[in-house]
């Protein structure tokens, strides 16, 4: 359990904006979270799948491999949003030492964008993984 009161608000927000880079873990549990360096850690190399169809082509085999992870990496950030953010008040006072709150709106309006962006992005992973499978499949057949 973390030392000092951590915002609810702050944390939905962080998981949104910052989630692959694991910002909300990192405050939520600090330096020592493991699960928290993974976050950079997997979409730098998912981003690394990006930059490399974008030099190389669409025939760069290891784009193919490596695009659907950054793809997955933002939808854990999402639903890491989703669940900071739905979590309620008295769960989140119980489990990060805070005082009851009323996070009213702050969280909400994180948890929708979320769920827009989240959304997207599962549907252009698998589109493209799908895609990219059946491209394989008739060059190696």
């Amino acid at each position: 359990m973390p030392s000092a009161p951590r915002s609810k608000s702050l944390a939905t927000w962080l998981a949104l904006l910052g989630g692959l880079l694991g910002a909300h873990r990192f405050y939520l549990h600090g330096w020592r979270d493991k699960l928290a360096w993974l976050h950079p850690v997997l979409s730098l190399v998912g981003l690394a799948g990006v930059v490399r169809m974008r030099n190389l082509g669409q025939d760069d085999h290891a784009a193919w491999l490596l695009i659907p992870l950054f793809g997955a990496m933002v939808v854990v950030a999402m639903l890491s949003t989703i669940v900071v953010g739905l979590t309620t008040d008295e769960r989140w006072a119980q489990r990060h030492g805070t005082p009851q709150q009323d996070t009213s709106w702050a969280p909400v309006i994180a948890v929708v964008i979320a769920l827009l962006v989240g959304g997207a992005a599962l549907m252009g992973t698998l589109a493209f993984s799908g895609q990219m499978f059946f491209e394989y499949q008739k060059l190696s057949g």
